[in-house]
């Protein structure tokens, strides 16, 4: 919706929408690794997580400048080669380059996680991964002392 609104009123809208869903995605994913991951490795494993996460961020950043001037934003300028292909969905005026990207990302995140919902392993991954069990955790514990 981002990438295809042309008004304030349409971003503001795809960005609350958005902002809307993430503590449930976040929730929903951290109540499961906190089920499954026993509490003495959880600060290891969370920050690995974390750091495989968050890692994308910087390479996004260096990646997504000149993406979009030297090969979005030219690309849908009206003699550009992206501008007959996409020109109809985002127009093809100063900053349709980023909103192809976008609507790119937009898509492509949308076929991640439906490719990842296909995958009966992933699916189905709180039901399949046993819980972590406190008592026989416990019970390790003495005896190995």
């Amino acid at each position: 919706m981002l990438g295809l609104g042309r008004e304030f009123y349409v971003w503001t809208l795809a960005s609350f929408l958005r902002m809307l869903l993430l503590p449930t995605l976040n929730g929903s994913s951290q109540t499961i690794w906190q089920t499954k991951v026993a509490p003495d490795v959880q600060g290891r494993v969370f920050a690995a997580r974390r750091l495989v996460a968050q890692v994308s961020a910087p390479v996004a950043m260096f990646l997504a400048g000149p993406l979009a001037d030297q090969v979005f934003e030219l690309g849908m300028m009206p003699a550009g080669n992206l501008a007959s292909v996409f020109g109809w969905l985002v127009g093809t005026s100063q900053g349709a380059g980023l909103a192809l990207m976008f609507v790119i990302s937009g898509v492509l995140g949308m076929f991640v996680g439906l490719g990842a919902y296909a995958i009966r392993a992933v699916r189905c991954a709180e039901e399949i991964l046993p819980d972590y069990d406190a008592k026989s955790s416990s019970e390790k514990s003495v005896q190995n002392q």
